[in-house]
């Protein structure tokens, strides 16, 4: 097995970690380091760590390159199960509402079963502008949603809010940083995934 390939095993298995974490009954894990709780620093590592394998399988297989299928098949695995993971502990953890993620999915569904439908035809449909919004701008919302510790859009209510009463103007800004970029990824979502409906508009219409 080559480097890229490890790099994407370790990322699926970071991600039953980032699971575990979350719920381990441990009380040393909530006790805070400033506002922040230890658990949610330890979830950002692991995302982080994850995100950045991401980065560098994909970089080194093209350099060097060790493209394989078994990349090609696992690497979006790896890449969804991450981001679902993380947004359903944050919907766990209420930080933001289970809508969130089931727009996100919905539209993972559609692109997958767009990209079969042209794969069938031998098409392949690249990646869109709005995909690549999206998923930037997903994992940034994760990693300030695990920083900033207060709810999506509680920014609302003021910085005087319970929800900011530890972590003052800082996790205030960071609330809006964050509630920002969850609304940017979830537009570009919807837009990327319309764009893959366009794209095989033909193949979805031509058994109707």
């Amino acid at each position: 097995m080559n480097l890229p390939n490890k790099l994407t095993c370790l990322r699926m298995l970071l991600v039953p970690v980032l699971v575990v974490v979350a719920y381990l009954p441990i009380e040393a894990l909530d006790t805070t380091c400033g506002y922040i709780p230890v658990r949610y620093l330890i979830l950002l590592a692991i995302f982080c760590i994850a995100s950045i394998t991401d980065y560098f399988d994909g970089k080194i297989a093209r350099k060097k390159n060790l493209i394989t299928t078994f990349g090609k098949f696992l690497d979006p695995i790896a890449d969804k199960l991450l981001v679902v993971a993380s947004l359903l502990v944050l919907v766990e953890f209420r930080m933001i509402p289970a809508w969130i993620v089931i727009i996100t999915e919905a539209r993972e569904l559609l692109v997958a079963a767009s990209r079969m439908l042209q794969a069938k035809k031998g098409n392949v449909v690249a990646a869109s502008w709005y995909g690549k919004v999206k998923t930037v701008s997903q994992m940034i919302a994760i990693i300030l949603a695990f920083l900033c510790v207060s709810p999506f859009f509680a920014f609302i209510g003021g910085p005087t809010t319970e929800a900011f009463k530890e972590g003052g103007m800082i996790q205030f800004v960071l609330n809006i940083l964050m509630s920002i970029a969850m609304c940017v990824s979830l537009i570009a979502a919807v837009f990327s995934g319309w764009d893959y409906i366009k794209a095989s508009k033909d193949e979805i219409l031509e058994s109707k």
